[in-house]
């Protein structure tokens, strides 16, 4: 099935994670985050990273693919805010 843009960004946010991420590479730190202050009243303090990584994925509409996955991680919080940015 092939997705328009419009499509992708509808479902970007309602979405399951199957098996492991891979390729996981960190995007920004600390003070590099845009959005820290956010995480910061919602989660709590602590040293909060920006990473990126490769995932299977299940759309709303029941489809799998492979996507790359954004999220935001505190080593006491744990992952949180996952969102698809490109299907592969």
């Amino acid at each position: 099935m092939q997705l328009n843009y419009a499509t992708i960004l509808q479902m970007a946010k309602d979405f399951e994670i199957i098996g492991d991420i891979t390729d996981v590479e960190t995007i920004a730190v600390g003070k590099s985050i845009r959005v820290l202050k956010r995480l910061k009243r919602f989660y709590g303090e602590g040293r909060w990273r920006k990473l990126k990584g490769i995932a299977k994925v299940k759309l709303p509409d029941g489809s799998t693919c492979k996507a790359e996955v954004h999220w935001y991680e505190m080593s006491t919080v744990g992952k949180r805010e996952f969102k698809i940015k490109r299907i592969l």
